[in-house]
């Protein structure tokens, strides 16, 4: 669950550094437009302009550091996290910090006016695009509006704006932690969903019983793996086994120790073909295939022999019963072209696997043609 946690958060930071950018714009367009408001430009040139200067910078590094941070390894992407959420910071503590000089200043009523709208509107913004991160949301809150409080009742002329502004800040902590709650639970559901959705998947492909890829998916990568070794010209080889006497087993100690024995050939198949291109599936009953892209009959020869003899060899210990039995396979290989379809390249190699069990089984058999 922490680790879903921390994929959640790594995802909710990307996707802030995206909703930030028209933001940050509008940051830069505004304090231009609010200093030519009734002349203040020239009439505090100096405090403006540096207030312009430092508040552009920090937005222009914001700006930069997202598009660059998309082209970063991941490695650095811990750094590149706390950087946007410090450089966020940064840009409420400056606006805090610059809307209290200002509206500290006397005599400046349309000033004031303006800059206490744009205070409360870029708060309110801020807050609703940072609020799946609640401490980032109520951060930017406090940092943005308690110095602007502090100045008007510093300033003492409107001590009920003051008090307004502070019950609009506390409203604004409210809608951030339901918000917040409501933000993280629609997203743990949406991720539940995509995991139920790939264990669906997942199950449409796998045998219930053993694990391994059911006749179905085994058709599709057949038909995959069959395409891309006749373009490339690389030989696919399939290998076909059956459990000898396993209607014995059946009969003799019942249906749940045949589905042990299913369980304990599947794990050795996994165990000797074990490469990622290998397709191991159980076909149907007690008959199982391997599909082995880039390999021989020769090769896999080799491999179907020590497979038969780890089955030759294992005891199934079952409710106090010791069961054993021995497998047949049957090995066909191809360079697949326009003289060979998947079925007649299947048909060969279910001829083999039978030509094992008539000649007397526990035994590899590879195709001659």
């Amino acid at each position: 669950m922490e680790f879903q946690r921390q994929k959640l958060t790594r995802r909710v930071v990307n996707d802030l550094k995206k909703r930030s950018i028209s933001g940050v714009f509008f940051y830069m367009l505004v304090p231009p437009i609010l200093f030519f408001t009734d002349g203040y430009l020239y009439r505090h040139l100096t405090e403006s302009l540096i207030f312009l200067g430092v508040f552009s910078f920090i937005c222009l590094f914001r700006l930069g550091h997202v598009f660059a941070s998309r082209k970063m390894p991941d490695q650095w992407e811990v750094l590149n996290n706390r950087t946007f959420i410090v450089s966020v910071l940064l840009t409420a503590l400056l606006w805090g910090l610059g809307s209290a000089y200002f509206l500290g200043q006397r005599g400046e009523p349309a000033l004031h006016a303006i800059m206490l709208i744009c205070t409360v509107g870029f708060c309110a913004g801020g807050v609703m695009s940072f609020m799946p991160l609640l401490y980032l949301a109520v951060a930017y809150n406090v940092l943005m509006l308690v110095p602007a409080i502090g100045a008007i009742f510093l300033k003492g002329d409107m001590p009920t704006l003051g008090s307004a502004m502070i019950l609009y800040s506390a409203y604004l902590v409210l809608i951030t932690l339901r918000g917040n709650a409501e933000y993280w639970k629609a997203l743990e559901n949406e991720n539940l969903l995509e995991e139920k959705s790939r264990e669906l998947e997942k199950a449409s492909r796998t045998d219930v019983l053993t694990g391994l890829y059911n006749r179905r998916y085994f058709d599709e990568l057949f038909e995959l793996e069959w395409g891309l070794s006749s373009r490339r010209k690389t030989p696919l080889t399939l290998l076909i086994c059956d459990i000898d006497h396993f209607k014995q087993v059946n009969d003799t100690y019942g249906h749940q120790a045949g589905d042990a024995y299913l369980k304990l050939v599947s794990s050795h198949l996994q165990t000797v073909f074990q490469r990622e291109s290998d397709v191991v599936a159980r076909y149907g009953g007690e008959e199982f295939v391997v599909l082995l892209p880039d390999r021989d009959a020769e090769q896999t020869r080799d491999l179907a022999e020590r497979f038969r003899k780890n089955i030759a060899e294992a005891v199934l210990e079952y409710q106090g019963e010791k069961i054993q039995t021995t497998i047949s396979t049957g090995i066909s290989s191809c360079i697949p072209g326009s003289d060979m379809t998947r079925d007649a390249f299947l048909t060969r190699a279910d001829n083999v696997l039978y030509e094992a069990k008539d000649s007397g089984r526990n035994r590899t058999v590879v195709d001659k043609q």
